[in-house]
């Protein structure tokens, strides 16, 4: 059956730097694009990037451009977030997920199917 599994969460104080991973097993990964989200306390699951089979096309959301990078690796399965210049808001469990209903946007969770079981990053101030 199909897993993801992530890792790479934990405690880091403001502007310090975590990288998250998400290992996916049961499928041909590069079938497929890829997407992170996150849910803080108290608050709806919000879109963070989406990345394209291939690796070329990636896509942010505006809270996280130009700190977060997201990237594959195909031939390892995984998908990467690259967490740059953390902000205490950006505190929440971080959630992959494989893009399965391509008629949805790149932002809409109802685009996805599989979800990991999530990584929780905590930033203090």
């Amino acid at each position: 059956q199909v897993q993801l599994v992530e890792s790479g969460g934990g405690l880091v104080q403001a502007g310090g730097s975590l990288r998250l991973s998400c290992a996916a097993s049961g499928l041909t990964f590069s079938n497929y694009n890829m997407g992170w989200f996150r849910q803080a306390p108290g608050k709806d699951r919000e879109y963070v990037a989406a990345i394209s089979r291939s690796g070329i096309r990636t896509y942010y959301a505006d809270s996280v451009k130009g700190r977060f990078t997201i990237s594959r690796d195909n031939a390892k399965n995984t998908v990467y977030l690259q967490m740059n210049s953390l902000k205490p808001e950006d505190t929440a469990v971080y959630y992959c997920a494989i893009k399965r209903f391509p008629s949805y946007g790149d932002s809409d969770p109802r685009g996805y199917d599989y979800w990991g079981q999530g990584a929780t990053v905590t930033v203090s101030s």
